[in-house]
């Protein structure tokens, strides 16, 4: 299984390299894994949906 760091996330998922460490270190991606001071992120990972997002209805 192949793994990115923090920034190659970022980078992916178009958002801030600390918004994927807090992602990380609130276990909302499942599978990443901390070594040393480095989050590893399995590269098949989903991004995990913004619960502050409003959708609209109607």
């Amino acid at each position: 299984m192949e793994y990115f760091t923090t920034s190659e996330m970022a980078k992916k998922w178009n958002i801030l390299r600390r918004g994927v460490s807090l992602l990380c270190s609130q276990n909302r991606i499942e599978g990443a894994v901390l070594k040393g001071n480095v989050w590893l992120i399995p590269n098949n990972v989903k991004k995990p949906e913004d619960p502050r997002q409003v959708r609209k209805i109607g």
